[in-house]
């Protein structure tokens, strides 16, 4: 390794972790390898000390490398944990100042629990455990705030367990399912553990390309998933009209019937877009599901999810055998957080903070020479000239960021980028706009 380091031509803390990250990637430095002290490394490059443990802070807090107090410093270990590879790629450095990495909303922007808690029943009973699964008073709520007519609508645990369970029941080992790519990982994930294979859509400034859907429809996908508003990562929305372009080719396909549209609008109300759906075009196949992590907590772990009856009476049969249904006092709770006038008005501010600062970094990257779109929600997608050298170069600076690759469908093409949860930048937007820019420009070479 002090041979490679030997031939830098600059031995700066960046250039010595940049080309350390280098050597990881390419498997010359193996996982669980020990590094040479810092006196050692310090020595052979005729550098500081100082020099040398900077770029073991910056190695350190890209999540590279891990220090064993006097047993030494080693490469990180691939350990056993209970996320998958794509989502251990997503995990940020907890020495990170100012954590851009996560996608989730800004805790400050959330409404108060505390008179929806006060209103809920003070006994989490329940009438019979075979109540209707959801509390009449919240459905009327939802579907008077719903994009279309609803026929049939649920309260589950989620967006992921809607869509989770939604493919359960109409895809089979083998399938086919079309959706973004990039697109959220966990889809992926999702699609694997179910043994169905991904075919990637492109995403355009507009949302899906009809395209792109054209020739997934080829394959003859049981499934399409898509994300209507500030799609995950790169904060796009779909316009109406591509909305209707989407609808219309899938119409023109062979046994186009037979498709399920899954609408995930995850980010419904703290997104600035209108809500569009293709249900306004194919009412009998479109199941739509609202998330309400990003407005209203993560921790509530609660979303509403519409569709054609049939569907969603299977969907809601399937849970019976399960968890049931989704508890009551949580959903009393959201619907005093949909209803109470401090706490509307405390979501509608969160959406429009978050529209200011996604919209201030995005002018700032611009300015800088750096293009990112029109982006809404909370993230955007930031081109860079290699993934791994950005984060470490944005470590150094005390800055984490989201690696791309995890967002691909495996195989599908990519140009290399970071997810940046741009509604975290509250402050210092040009200087992190600059941090940002330099990562992007920063090479392992």
């Amino acid at each position: 390794m002090l041979t490679r380091l030997t031939e830098l031509e600059h031995r700066t803390p960046l250039a010595i972790a940049t080309e350390i990250s280098r050597l990881v990637r390419e498997g010359t430095i193996s996982p669980g390898e020990r590094l040479p002290t810092v006196r050692e490394v310090a020595a052979g490059l005729a550098v500081s000390a100082g020099t040398v443990s900077a770029a073991w802070r910056a190695l350190a807090d890209a999540g590279l490398i891990v220090s064993r107090g006097r047993s030494g410093t080693f490469v990180r270990s691939v350990r056993a944990t209970s996320m998958t590879s794509r989502l251990q790629g997503l995990a940020a450095s907890p020495a990170a100042r100012l954590d851009l990495s996560r996608g989730t909303p800004d805790p400050a922007m959330l409404p108060s629990l505390e008179t929806a808690l006060s209103h809920a029943k003070p006994r989490a009973d329940t009438g019979g455990y075979h109540d209707a699964p959801v509390l009449p008073e919240l459905r009327d709520v939802l579907v008077e705030q719903w994009p279309t007519r609803v026929e049939a609508l649920t309260i589950v645990d989620g967006a992921l367990d809607a869509i989770s369970r939604i493919l359960e029941l109409v895809a089979r080992f083998g399938d086919t399912v079309a959706l973004e790519s990039p697109g959220f990982p966990h889809f992926f994930d999702l699609l694997d553990a179910i043994g169905v294979q991904a075919v990637p859509l492109e995403v355009d400034d507009s949302g899906v390309t009809p395209l792109s859907l054209a020739r997934a429809l080829a394959r003859k996908p049981a499934a399409v998933i898509l994300q209507p508003r500030a799609q995950n990562p790169t904060g796009v929305s779909m316009s109406k009209e591509r909305a209707r372009a989407l609808a219309n080719v899938l119409v023109t396909g062979a046994d186009w019937r037979r498709i399920t549209v899954i609408e995930d609008d995850h980010s419904g109300l703290i997104a600035s877009a209108p809500a569009v759906t293709l249900s306004t075009w194919l009412p009998s196949q479109v199941v739509h599901v609202r998330s309400f992590s990003k407005s209203h907590g993560p921790d509530l772990r609660i979303a509403a999810v519409s569709g054609p009856r049939p569907l969603i009476d299977r969907l809601v049969r399937r849970r019976a055998l399960g968890p049931g249904w989704t508890s009551r006092l949580l959903q009393s709770v959201l619907y005093e957080l949909l209803t109470e006038e401090s706490a509307v008005a405390r979501v509608r501010t969160a959406r429009l903070i978050y529209r200011d600062r996604i919209d201030r970094l995005a002018v700032a990257l611009r300015r800088l020479g750096i293009e990112v779109g029109d982006p809404d929600g909370i993230n955007l997608w930031l081109p860079v000239r290699d993934e791994r050298a950005a984060l470490v170069r944005l470590a150094a600076s005390g800055i984490s960021a989201a690696a791309g690759a995890p967002f691909h469908a495996p195989g599908a093409a990519y140009e290399p980028h970071l997810r940046v949860t741009a509604g975290m930048v509250i402050e210092n937007v040009r200087l992190v706009a600059e941090t940002l820019a330099d990562a992007a420009s920063a090479t392992s070479e």
